[in-house]
């Protein structure tokens, strides 16, 4: 009976053992492939952009208007949101300059019903979105106990919950025609917590793990037309985060919106799964997540994490 016992279990075992060797050979192709993917030049990877309906929340300054000019440049249709109204109209008409069809709507990201009407707008407009970059996002600069309740609630809502109402409002047609793309701008600060900013790092974990289990979602439809991208940048000099500093610039430097703009336009035409700049936070994330908690404060300390936001301005503070 004992051996009996013994035999059944492995016979049991079996299968999963199967399986594991299995998840092994996968991870190890996928390594592979990352890996020759990475050494690869660009316009032998990159996938054809062209005629696409994108839209691009938070398009009036910042990110947001260099990547409309990018897509505009590709010859895709581009769809600019943003509540700056002048301002997304300035950045339509640079879009047009460049030969696209451009359509700017004021669109207030913190309000649900808005959303939703202007997605009507669009799909009547203009067609349906193909490409939707969430983009738009704000910041108060301000230590917990020091920042405005309502300011807290509206960065949750345009950070983090308009998330879900575009990809609800724009993912149906995605799916039905198995083809499009969703972009999440977040940020380093939704992998890493850094002293001055729990509300916004809370706030970006939130859009992090909505690509995540988004991208888990779309994966588990069976359809392989959809991409999705989540863009994980260190600060960015759009004005959004003056007066931030850098303790080592040559291992984690401020970055330049040209700069950014042109890495992510590079991870979604290459259909990247995730991108962080710059390269070095890949080495910093992980070394954080491999050590003890008591050990990350050290390091926060060391890289500058704990300081960076003592001289933060943010914009028209200069």
């Amino acid at each position: 009976m004992a051996t009996g016992g013994i035999k059944d279990r492995a016979v049991g075992l079996l299968p999963i053992l199967l399986e594991f060797v299995m998840l092994l050979l996968r991870v190890a192709y996928e390594c592979a492939r990352a890996t020759i993917k990475f050494f690869v030049p660009l316009q032998y990877k990159a996938k054809r952009m062209q005629g696409e309906i994108v839209l691009i929340t938070g398009s009036a300054a910042g990110l947001g208007d260099l990547l409309a000019v990018r897509f505009a440049r590709l010859g895709n249709t581009v769809v600019l949101w943003d509540v700056d109204a002048s301002g997304n109209d300035a950045i339509a008409a640079l879009a047009r300059k460049e030969g696209a069809k451009a359509y700017a709507y004021t669109v207030d990201m913190a309000n649900r019903d808005a959303i939703y009407a202007a997605a009507a707008e669009v799909r009547r407009d203009v067609g349906d979105v193909t490409v939707l970059v969430n983009n738009a996002g704000v910041v108060t600069g301000k230590k917990l106990l020091e920042a405005d309740d309502n300011l807290v609630e509206k960065m949750f809502a345009v950070n983090t919950i308009a998330h879900f109402w575009t990809a609800k409002a724009f993912l149906p047609s995605m799916l039905e025609h198995n083809h499009g793309h969703v972009v999440t701008i977040a940020s380093s600060a939704g992998l890493v917590g850094v002293n001055g900013l729990v509300d916004y790092c809370a706030s970006k974990f939130g859009a992090v793990g909505f690509d995540q289990a988004l991208r888990f979602e779309l994966d588990a439809t069976g359809k392989d037309g959809i991409h999705s991208t989540c863009i994980c940048p260190y600060f960015i000099n759009t004005g959004m985060f003056d007066g931030v500093n850098a303790k080592f610039p040559a291992l984690c430097p401020i970055l330049e919106a040209e700069y950014a703009s042109d890495k992510i336009m590079e991870a979604i035409l290459t259909n990247q799964k995730m991108l962080l700049m710059p390269r070095a936070l890949y080495w910093v994330c992980t070394l954080l997540l491999l050590l003890p908690v008591e050990a990350q404060f050290y390091v926060a300390d060391f890289i500058g994490i704990s300081h960076s936001m003592s001289t933060f301005k943010g914009h028209g503070t200069k």
